[in-house]
């Protein structure tokens, strides 16, 4: 055996299947399409979620429940996180975003009570939860409500 004689195995490939070559093709007539109806046509296509006129999915599903248009979404920043933070006296969105406490700078962020904070802080934020409040106060620190953007 030398490089000139290498075959491929025999069955291990395999023709394509040429559309519309006649009936000398083994795929004559109709070219593998079937008989009339829509995919049997030249330039036909459906959306992938059409069934056949049968009635759709979306449509089929029960509707539960309503989107709430006016809720109001807040990024949640816990005590716990805060008080990790060092060398800093005022807490502000930026600098939550500095230190990678909040994902989006033009959130609305809300103060949450988890954990506990030993530092007097200055924190500025669109809301804080009541345990939130008394904690930052009983450390010694302030809390600024800011306005909603």
């Amino acid at each position: 055996m030398d490089l000139g004689n290498l075959q491929y195995a025999p069955g291990s490939r395999k023709k394509r299947k040429r559309l519309g070559i006649g009936e000398g093709s083994g795929h004559g007539g109709t070219s593998t399409k079937g008989h009339k109806g829509q995919l049997s046509r030249a330039g036909t296509k459906t959306n992938p979620w059409f069934e056949g006129g049968q009635m759709p999915l979306q449509r089929r599903l029960p509707k539960r429940g309503f989107t709430n248009i006016f809720r109001v979404d807040y990024q949640a920043v816990n005590l716990d996180k805060l008080a990790r933070l060092e060398n800093v006296t005022e807490v502000t969105p930026d600098v939550l975003f500095d230190n990678g406490l909040i994902g989006k700078k033009n959130e609305r962020i809300k103060i949450l009570g988890g954990g506990e904070l030993k530092k007097a802080l200055t924190v500025h934020a669109h809301a804080f939860s009541k345990s939130a409040l008394e904690k930052i106060e009983k450390a010694g620190g302030k809390t600024a409500v800011l306005a909603a953007k």
